[in-house]
């Protein structure tokens, strides 16, 4: 995970909103300070810090990967209940036209972590690593085989075995239970993609 990304979602969701995620004064994370600068690689011990043209460090004390990691996951799951109702539309990649399963996913990652995914769900498949089903978390990518034996739906996991999606024609994105008779039998797998670790 680089901070780059990291950066991008709080511009996305605005300076203030993303550092009161960490408990700390926005006034000493911005990154417009004059001559601050940030590393654009996670650093081997897993704290983003920051530090002005002269090194020295400023913003929160320790912002853990583990810490980043969480909020990523609550970021993705608030952004995607707030477009429950649009409509689907196949091939639809815009709130604005509708989604289909994998053009929702596509835009929810790419405008909350800034993450760009494949544009297919059988795409989407295979990247990240594998997650066992007990062991899923918010964010995870869910994988269905709607049609025959081909991964052909996708939606996001948000926790107590319920996920998002932009389920068919005629539907709009809501939230589904993996207990459900119809999804149970169809489902394939779940996917871990590499920004939530």
């Amino acid at each position: 995970m680089t901070l780059s990304v990291l950066l991008s979602f709080f511009g996305a969701i605005g300076c203030a909103h993303a550092a009161s995620f960490a408990g700390i004064d926005p006034a000493i994370w911005s990154l417009d300070r004059p001559g601050a600068f940030a590393s654009t690689a996670m650093p081997a011990s897993g704290v983003i810090r920051l530090a002005d043209s002269t090194g020295t460090e400023f913003g929160p004390p320790a912002l853990t990967a583990a810490a980043t990691t969480s909020h990523l996951r609550q970021l993705l799951n608030d952004f995607s209940m707030n477009l429950r109702g649009i409509r689907y539309r196949r091939g639809g990649h815009d709130p604005r036209t509708g989604f289909d399963c994998s053009g929702f996913v596509r835009y929810v990652f790419q405008h909350t972590v800034g993450a760009l995914l494949p544009a297919n769900s059988a795409s989407q498949y295979r990247i990240g690593t594998s997650v066992p089903r007990d062991e899923m978390k918010t964010g995870d990518l869910v994988f269905f085989r709607t049609h025959g034996k081909r991964i052909s739906h996708v939606g996001i996991y948000i926790g107590d075995n319920r996920f998002i999606h932009s389920p068919s024609t005629g539907k709009h994105v809501s939230v589904s239970n993996l207990d459900d008779s119809y999804w149970a039998r169809r489902y394939a797998g779940a996917r871990r993609p590499q920004i939530l670790g």
